[in-house]
C-alpha cells in the first residue's frame, strides 16, 4: 500500500512540535526512558516522566480509571520496565520478525498486568506507553486505527496488538520504506533542558504513528 502523502502529513504533525507543544511530550518521555540507565534510582521522577506524557495525550480524561490514581500507581510498571534488557529499545518496525513481534506482545501483556485493574480498557493506554517508552509500535488510538482500517479496507480491525495487526503495520512500512526511513533519519527528539534537537532520531514506528494520527485530522 504505497502512499504519496506521508511526508506532507508527517510535516504537518511536526509543525506542532515546538519545545512546549503537547506533541513534544513524546520526545521527553522517549529521551528519558531511552537514556536513563537505572529507572529505579529516582523512581518518583520515572513515574512522573511516564505520567505526564500520558496526561499530555489525554489518558487522564474523566472516563479513565487513571483519573482516580496518583502517579505512584505507575511504580510497578516502572520496576517492570527496569528489568528489561536494553536491547528492547533496538526493536522497530523494520525488525518485526517473529521473535520481536512476540517480545512486543509479551511486553504489552506484562505492562497491562502491572498497570490495569479489573476490566478497564487497555488498548490505547498500553500502546501509548509502548510508543512513549520504547518507540517500537504506533499508538492504537482512534485516529490511528481509523486511518489504518481505511488503508487496508477492513482487512484488519487494529483492535488488538497481535501478530496480524503488527504484520499489517510492517507491510505498510515495507511499501513506504524509502519515505519512512528518510523522515526517521531527519527527525530528531527535542532536549528538555535546552529546547534544542538531540542526536536521537524518531523511530520509524513513531513516523507511522504520526502519519496515522494526523491523516484523520
Amino acid at each position: 500500500m504505497i502512499k504519496t502523502d506521508i511526508e506532507k502529513i508527517v510535516n504537518k504533525y511536526k509543525s506542532h512540535s515546538n519545545p512546549d507543544d503537547r506533541y513534544t511530550s513524546f520526545d521527553y518521555c522517549y529521551n528519558y526512558f531511552r537514556k536513563t540507565n537505572d529507572l529505579t534510582q529516582d523512581i518518583e521522577k520515572s513515574c512522573l516522566a511516564l505520567g505526564f506524557y500520558l496526561a499530555s495525550w489525554g489518558m487522564f480524561r474523566g472516563s479513565s480509571f487513571l483519573l482516580q490514581k496518583s502517579v505512584k500507581h505507575f511504580e510497578g510498571t516502572i520496576r517492570y520496565i527496569a528489568t528489561l534488557d536494553k536491547s528492547i529499545w533496538e526493536i522497530d518496525v523494520d525488525s518485526y520478525d517473529e521473535k520481536n513481534i512476540q517480545t512486543i506482545i509479551k511486553t504489552y501483556c506484562d505492562i497491562k498486568f502491572n498497570l490495569i485493574n479489573k476490566d478497564n480498557s487497555d488498548l490505547i493506554l498500553i500502546t501509548k506507553i509502548l510508543l512513549g517508552v520504547f518507540g517500537f509500535i504506533p499508538a492504537f488510538d482512534n485516529n490511528f486505527c481509523d486511518s489504518f482500517r481505511t488503508i487496508y479496507s477492513g482487512q484488519c480491525g487494529f483492535r488488538k496488538v497481535n501478530e496480524k495487526s503488527l504484520a499489517f503495520i510492517r507491510r505498510f512500512y515495507e511499501s513506504n520504506k524509502t519515505t519512512i526511513d528518510k523522515l526517521s533519519s531527519e527527525t530528531f527528539t527535542t532536549d528538555f533542558m535546552t529546547g534544542q534537537k538531540t542526536t536521537l532520531h524518531y523511530p520509524k514506528s513513531k513516523i507511522i504513528d504520526m502519519y496515522g494520527f494526523t491523516s484523520r485530522k
